[in-house]
């Protein structure tokens, strides 16, 4: 895996990546920070990718389990050090899991699953963070 981080000069703190498979991300940092707020902070990116690691590894765990799951919806919610390095404390992620006849135990499972062995971000930022989750289950 690998990527490639291009500042961009003339927005002050602006940063394009490229990404291994072909895809580009744009950063920026804060007003205060010498950035316009022009696209998600890089630690923002890191939370985006964690929450979509994990509901990439519930919805599969699901559907590998032949469960009827039609949507997944994770909110993350993080505290960061005061101080640098500003790393993430705690994080709370909850789930919104949608699907016909979906068992609790089911989702429950998924989920852990996806802490404890298959996601690689948050299995990560567990070393500094603590992380707690929640669920629900819309049936539809």
């Amino acid at each position: 895996m690998e990527c490639t981080i291009n500042w961009l000069p003339g927005t002050g703190m602006g940063f394009i990546a490229e990404t291994g498979s072909g895809h580009f991300i744009t950063m920026d940092g804060a007003p205060d920070g010498g950035g316009r707020n022009l696209a998600p902070r890089p630690m923002e990116t890191v939370l985006a990718g964690t929450g979509g690691c994990t509901a990439y590894d519930v919805v599969l765990i699901l559907k590998r389990g032949r469960h009827e799951v039609r949507g997944c919806t994770v909110k993350l919610q993080a505290e960061r050090a005061p101080q640098d390095p500003k790393v993430f404390t705690r994080i709370h992620m909850q789930f919104t899991v949608t699907g016909r006849g979906l068992p609790a135990a089911a989702v429950e499972r998924a989920i852990a699953m996806s802490h404890e062995k298959y996601c690689s971000a948050s299995i990560m930022l567990a070393k500094t963070a603590e992380i707690t989750t929640g669920f629900e289950i819309v049936e539809g």
